[in-house]
């Protein structure tokens, strides 16, 4: 009897290729790798196209602070895997003989490129699509996977292999890999996972539309209909491209039409319906005034009353998809206020930091004329980072952001003609806190819309399968709940423990771990 194959989703093969890159790279007290570098199995990822192989490596990467070099395969002639030839001369007992050899794998390159690049010495080698290689570069494939080299080039110590592919469904020239390879291998079976793409998609924040219409439509997800003459399909990467493309086209005010649509979703009916969807959540955004009742302008307390009234009646009588779109455009609201807090809150923790290192330095300086070399050297230190891409893109561009913060309070003391380093010290403090004070102006701004944001949908609603939406929708945003847990929400933990208990119990853990911290880390910032 055949076993039966396990297949996981995206998210817990992410886990797993993790858990394995720090068991390959633990090491000893002497500094070699306790795991046998010979036992090493690559791992190879088995899944349909466009579910996010290649984006959970570049996670991974940057999660664990390793080098990535990426190639698909398809790309790539034997010559360019393998190098070319080169006659040498050998001798053996005692009688020269030419001897065919090869110069470096381009592959193989890379990875050293990427080290002398990065400094990393360790890392992944991600090939995609490596069931696809042509005819004459599919025995260096299996030769790679087995022997982990490409012609007579090794892989460097401290480098995971790992390889993607797609099953044969999906693509009819892939090759079957044989029980002598298979048997080398670490293979991870992938399967489609709204649940876990959800997730993934608050985290890069997909537009609220595409998050609105796949809680409605779950099937519509992943779809590959390949057997007819024209092959239709969605995916997970059609999904997130196509949120790129509508946030920026917002941004510059270009209409995004069904024909948009369907260069991203190339499942005709699927695109149409997104289309409709999408015209709804724009028509309701500016139908309800969402932002406005985030922010109290529209409320029962005020002017307004009787607008905030018919608001309420309007999303009482409602269909079931509009109810749901609204729940959405309040978690879309919502998530770019936690969005923008995140990114405050970051950068006002990294310019304390930096300047708590100033003012170390400081110490041993005459007057504050060091703030200019001090600054000089921050910004060279930033554009070997950004040479080596030591960093991920947001730690690059935070570190970015707080050397012009510096820049900034370089040129005001100038202005004032200040000197002495006490002096100096003090106008920058006063600076900080005027950088501080936009952030606290945002943690209000969050406060009160979370408070709103629950008030409305209890006037609307009460407590049912809308308010388990917004409450769920609020969970797995990773920044929401990182700012609930550290300042709380009181109708949150309230409808948490009615509606979703387990939401609840979580939080409480997490308040317990970082509540404390987080007040002392405030004290010091007004301070």
């Amino acid at each position: 009897m055949e076993a039966e194959k396990q297949v996981m989703n995206i998210q817990d093969a992410k886990d797993e290729i993790i858990h394995t890159l720090q068991a390959y790279h633990r090491k000893d007290a002497t500094g070699n790798y306790c795991f046998p570098v010979t036992r090493q199995r690559p791992i190879l990822l088995m899944g349909p196209p466009g579910i996010g192989k290649t984006a959970i490596m570049e996670q991974i990467a940057a999660q664990c602070g390793v080098g990535l070099v990426a190639y698909t395969i398809t790309h790539h002639t034997r010559q360019s895997a393998v190098g070319l030839p080169k006659i040498v001369t050998r001798t053996y007992d005692g009688q020269e003989v030419s001897v065919t050899e090869y110069t470096l794998s381009e592959i193989i390159a890379s990875v050293y490129d990427c080290m002398e690049r990065t400094g990393k010495k360790e890392g992944i080698l991600f090939i995609d699509e490596i069931n696809c290689a042509s005819e004459t570069l599919a025995p260096t494939m299996l030769q790679f996977l087995q022997n982990k080299k490409f012609g007579s080039h090794k892989v460097p110590d401290g480098w995971m292999i790992v390889a993607a592919g797609n099953p044969p469904e999906y693509n009819k020239s892939v090759r079957e890999f044989d029980i002598v390879t298979l048997d080398r291998v670490r293979r991870l079976d992938l399967e489609p996972d709204l649940e876990a793409w959800m997730a993934y998609a608050w985290e890069q924040e997909v537009h609220g539309a595409i998050l609105s219409y796949l809680n409605l439509k779950k099937d519509h997800f992943y779809q590959i209909h390949a057997d007819g003459e024209e092959k239709q399909f969605v995916t997970a990467r059609g999904w997130e491209d196509l949120s790129e493309i509508l946030k920026n086209y917002e941004a510059i005010g270009v209409p995004c039409g069904s024909g948009l649509m369907g260069q991203y979703l190339q499942e005709p009916d699927t695109a149409r319906e997104f289309a409709v969807c999408y015209q709804r959540y724009q028509k309701y955004g500016g139908n309800y005034g969402i932002r406005e009742i985030l922010d109290g302008v529209i409320s029962p307390e005020k002017e307004k009353a009787a607008l905030y009234e018919q608001k309420v009646k309007m999303a009482g009588n409602a269909g079931f998809e509009e109810r749901c779109t609204v729940i959405h455009l309040l978690l879309d609201g919502l998530a770019e206020t936690f969005t923008w807090f995140s990114w405050l809150d970051d950068r006002a923790v990294k310019t304390q930091e930096t300047l708590k290192q100033l003012k170390k330095e400081l110490e041993r300086e005459k007057n504050i004329e060091y703030l200019e070399e001090f600054v000089g050297k921050k910004r060279q230190q930033l554009r070997m980072k950004e040479q080596m891409e030591l960093g991920t893109k947001r730690e690059l561009h935070l570190e970015r952001e707080v050397l012009q913060l510096l820049e900034m309070y370089q040129n005001q003391v100038k202005l004032m003609h200040l000197r002495t380093k006490e002096e100096g010290m003090e106008f920058i403090s006063q600076l900080f806190k005027e950088t501080v004070s936009q952030r606290m102006d945002v943690l209000e701004q969050g406060k009160l819309q979370l408070t709103n944001a629950f008030r409305f949908v209890a006037a609307c609603f009460g407590e049912n399968q809308e308010m388990i939406l917004l409450v769920s929708g609020l969970t797995k945003n990773r920044r929401a709940m990182d700012f609930i847990r550290v300042h709380g929400c009181p109708e949150y933990l309230k409808y948490s423990e009615v509606l979703v208990p387990e939401c609840a119990e979580t939080l409480r853990e997490a308040c317990l771990k970082q509540v404390s911290n987080h007040c002392r880390m405030e004290e010091n910032m007004i301070n």
